[in-house]
């Protein structure tokens, strides 16, 4: 009678025991693997058995991570003080390398974009912070590419998300940009008056060369003035008018 009770604490020893070495991981996930404090491999996606007792592991997820970067306090290279803050994406590529070389590599990848973030503003002017945006990402994401990839990590995009600039920055950037468009406005004026003045010279000179293209010209202006039928409007009309006529008239006689 008491080799039972001993044969069921066995097995359920054994059950504990097998179950506490059987693991299963996801698609996305890797297992680090110590034996006795060596580093065996990573094992995973599926079902894999560990010693127990013996092995150690450390569960890793390959998902992408969106890493948001605090706002940092950045002086630019004009000695503009700005707020910015910024997200990292990355993902880890060497499960042993993110778990061996580095502790806690998602506070290490946080901290080392923080430091590169200010950096690399602060080597930057305010007109090159907020027009060319697209360039200090590149740079952001080379850097920070390279000083994580001995973690095994792969910085796959930096975004600068906000610049938060001073009231009275933003009051001097308002007053540069309305007169920019006031410089723009009066460039545009004076070439449509260049241009009109081109077309009057052109016109004139045809005008110059057919002295009955004016008398057309002033006729057509009578007719659109006597369209307007709420006035009465005097115009006078000059004698070089009939002289074509006149001299049409006195041609015909002499024949």
């Amino acid at each position: 009678m008491t080799q039972f009770p001993i044969l069921g604490i066995v097995i359920i020893f054994l059950v504990m025991l097998f179950s506490a070495s059987v693991k299963v991981l996801r698609e996305y996930e890797r297992g680090v693997v110590f034996r006795l404090g060596r580093l065996v491999g990573s094992r995973g996606p599926g079902l894999f058995l560990l010693i127990p007792v013996v092995d150690r592991m450390i569960k890793v997820s390959l998902r992408l991570i969106a890493l948001e970067v605090p706002p940092q306090d950045v002086i630019t290279k004009d000695n503009v003080s700005v707020k910015v803050n910024a997200v990292v994406y990355f993902r880890v590529v060497d499960p042993d390398k993110a778990i061996v070389e580095v502790q806690e590599y998602l506070y290490a990848t946080s901290q080392l974009a923080q430091t590169t973030l200010r950096s690399v503003l602060g080597g930057s002017e305010l007109d090159d912070l907020l027009s060319e945006r697209e360039k200090i990402n590149m740079s952001l994401q080379e850097i920070l590419d390279r000083h994580t990839g001995p973690w095994g990590i792969k910085v796959s995009n930096v975004e600068v998300k906000q610049v938060d600039l001073p009231q009275e920055m933003q009051r001097a950037i308002a007053r540069q940009a309305e007169a920019e468009r006031e410089r723009r406005a009066k460039i545009i004026a004076a070439e449509g008056e260049f241009q009109a003045s081109q077309r009057l010279s052109e016109a004139a000179e045809v005008i110059s060369r057919h002295p009955i293209a004016l008398q057309l010209r002033y006729l057509q202006t009578l007719s659109e003035i006597a369209s307007e039928n709420n006035s009465t409007t005097l115009f006078p009309i000059p004698i070089d008018l009939f002289r074509p006529f006149l001299e049409m008239k006195g041609s015909g006689r002499q024949t």
